[in-house]
């Protein structure tokens, strides 16, 4: 069996060897998600708040033809500042490993690098879903299927709230994805604590989370759960105030014919332009909201 391209940073390695909890963290926040330099300062202050929850934090990203699980304080900045890293799915990844380019991870490349790196749980922002008129264009995203075959607990902020919500969790009903929202009925929206739909599922601690991930293990379940954690109330955007501003992007997104993944980035840029910068403020505190939940998880996995 050949050797698997994986480069686990001390700390990493160190607490995979001692049995202690690691949360996964994904890379194309920092070069798709956020400018310089609060792309870095956001990942620094997400891994601290793993740290701070009792977990070891693991941001993935690949450089070197080798898939990094836990970057040194050098490799955030040079990620950060990176103009042409590429944005990683599962049809992505090996090209870039064998091509030598670097790249960053999306919530697919990250469930799928933090597995072979035998990590339980992933801290992400949102999930990518179904897009608005899938419909005709089958703008699907692939962390939905994913979802269905890597057994990886993921804990977001719901899916992205320019995604068409409904049909999203239709598609994770169809796979067998358990959808549990954490502490309330309601499916969240991103930056906002409610979409209007009710969650399949419900679990209101970190300790039943770990439970229900290590259950599915014992069954032999494939794929992964998503966790749905709200944003903290004093940051959400309600979606009263954020639905204008999403439709308005969208129709610009239309009129251009910006399709596939230079949709998601075109967005959140005119979002950030419509909100004033709120709909930032509000990404960084439902990404650390959800690193804690994460951490938390984590912890109460390696206990079990």
């Amino acid at each position: 069996m050949m050797t698997l391209p994986l480069q686990l940073s001390p700390e990493v390695s160190a607490a995979k060897a001692a049995g202690a909890p690691v949360v996964a963290l994904e890379s194309t926040i920092i070069t798709h998600g956020m400018p310089w330099p609060q792309n870095v300062d956001t990942a620094r202050g997400v891994e601290a708040a793993v740290r701070a929850a009792g977990a070891v934090p693991a941001t993935i990203a690949v450089m070197g033809g080798l898939i990094h699980i836990g970057l040194s304080d050098a490799d955030l900045d040079r990620l950060g500042q990176a103009r042409d890293a590429m944005k990683l799915s599962r049809a992505d990844l090996a090209v870039c490993l064998a091509t030598g380019r670097t790249g960053a991870t999306t919530v697919a490349a990250t469930m799928i690098c933090a597995d072979l790196a035998g990590i339980a749980v992933f801290a992400t922002g949102g999930i990518g879903g179904v897009h608005r008129g899938a419909e005709t264009s089958f703008d699907i995203s692939a962390d939905l299927l994913e979802l269905a075959r890597t057994p990886v607990t993921v804990v977001a902020a719901g899916a992205k709230a320019i995604l068409d919500l409904p049909k999203t969790l239709e598609v994770l009903e169809t796979h067998g994805v358990p959808v549990i929202a954490f502490g309330q009925d309601d499916f969240p929206a991103f930056w906002s604590r409610s979409s209007g739909l009710r969650a399949p599922l419900r679990l209101d601690t970190a300790e039943g989370i770990a439970a229900s991930h290590l259950m599915r293990r014992r069954l032999g379940l494939a794929g992964g759960q998503l966790v749905a954690n709200p944003i903290p109330h004093d940051a959400e955007i309600s979606r009263a105030d954020i639905t204008p501003f999403i439709e308005a992007a969208l129709a610009e997104a239309q009129a251009q014919g910006i399709t596939a993944k230079a949709v998601t980035p075109f967005l959140l840029q005119r979002l950030f332009e419509a909100t004033g910068g709120r709909s930032l403020t509000a990404n960084i505190a439902l990404v650390l909201n959800n690193a804690a939940l994460a951490a938390a998880i984590a912890v109460a996995v390696a206990a079990g």
